[in-house]
């Protein structure tokens, strides 16, 4: 029996690693979830998975959980200590980090100090703090584990395989819904077209960072960093019908490859089982159902902040933070209407070209620089609104 935390677990991710333990009971045990405001899924993954603890946002949604639970009550925290006392829950063999964001920060690395092996859905984690992150997986010799689809992939490409033997990681991107869209009526895109994904159904965030392509940008850092590979050697190719997940190419000339329907269950379940695998009710890859699999070179002119993602890495170890920080403050200003879609790239462009990168030192180091690019990305959206 293998006893989990759930970082997220109101969000898409966190809701298919719940699917991915109820179809498995003796396997899995929950002993304790986050989640943000949505108190109403989070009551009933309480009375659905009884975890010994749960931890929200704030300590007034809190004491309404409290006061709205009618039967067993697990221990409810919130806020970031909540987070870290989820994430370091005694009994938890493995914390699945599902948060949205560099919030996922934090916790995530009190987990790893506190010796638990991490199944990581949270790309900030890495894109902010990568060098410093891995230093401490292997200081408290714990297991990483990824659980996006592309790394999953790249994961299980290199099973078997020797890393000198790895010419360069190949990672797959569906080109979102503007993929051949003309380029100069991107500005006009509305919000319920940027959310209107064509294959993977994911959260709102995420969704648009599809559209812009900045999630394969932080994918590449996050890549550069689990695999250590440095970002010359890691290719994007479009993939529209999202069948390959990703591939690892060799010195030899052959190319690994890991199919499978989008569906993110498959990679959950991995990483969970890991070296096993386990049904997962994920539909079978129909081969001969296929009109055929295309690829090709993204355009940087239509997705500007794929090449931002690669100028941060070559810059230092600082720029990814403020990248990722100036993407999150431009998303929520897009959804909330106050950017337009073009703006988004154009608001991370600016934050970063106002920082002077630099090597972070410790963690609290990198959330400096977070907290910086926020303020500074916030001050540029506002003059973009007036």
């Amino acid at each position: 029996m293998k006893n989990i935390t759930i970082l997220g677990s109101t969000g898409s991710i966190g809701v298919s690693t719940l699917e991915v333990v109820s179809a498995h009971p003796d396997r899995f045990r929950v002993v304790a979830l986050t989640a943000g405001n949505n108190l109403e899924m989070l009551r009933q993954q309480i009375e659905t998975f009884r975890p010994q603890m749960v931890s929200v946002l704030s300590e007034k949604l809190a004491v309404e959980l409290e006061r709205s639970l009618p039967g067993y009550k697990p221990e409810i925290h919130h806020g970031v200590e909540g987070l870290i006392a989820a994430a370091t829950a005694g009994d938890a063999h493995m914390v699945v980090a599902a948060i949205v964001g560099a919030a996922g920060l934090v916790p995530t690395a009190a987990a790893i100090r506190a010796g638990k092996d991490v199944a990581l859905a949270n790309k900030e984690t890495l894109v902010t703090a990568g060098r410093l992150i891995m230093d401490l997986v292997r200081d408290k010799n714990v297991r990483l584990y990824p659980v996006d689809s592309e790394h999953s992939a790249v994961f299980q490409s290199m099973e078997g395989q020797s890393r000198k033997d790895v010419l360069r990681i190949i990672l797959t991107a569906s080109g979102g819904p503007f993929l051949n869209l003309p380029l100069d009526q991107l500005s006009r895109v509305s919000i319920d077209d940027a959310l209107n994904h064509p294959n993977w159904s994911m959260g709102r965030k995420i969704t648009i960072d599809s559209a812009t392509m900045m999630n394969k940008g932080l994918e590449v850092i996050e890549a550069r960093w689990l695999f250590d590979t440095p970002a010359e050697r890691i290719d994007v190719n479009i993939h529209p019908q999202s069948i390959i997940h990703s591939m690892v190419e060799y010195v030899d000339g052959c190319v690994m490859a890991q199919l499978g329907v989008p569906d993110m269950k498959a990679p959950i379940a991995y990483a969970l089982t890991y070296p096993e695998r386990v049904p997962t009710g994920v539909n079978p890859l129909d081969l001969t159902a296929l009109s055929g699999l295309t690829f090709f070179k993204p355009d940087y002119r239509r997705f500007p902040a794929l090449k931002l993602a690669y100028d941060a890495l070559a810059a230092g170890e600082s720029m990814p933070a403020v990248m990722n920080a100036a993407n999150e403050v431009a998303v929520e200003a897009f959804l909330s209407g106050v950017i337009g879609f073009i703006d988004i790239a154009a608001t991370i462009a600016r934050t970063m070209d106002a920082h002077e990168a630099h090597a972070l030192s410790t963690i609290e180091e990198a959330l400096i620089t977070d907290r910086w690019a926020r303020e500074k990305a916030r001050e540029l959206v506002g003059l973009v609104r007036r």
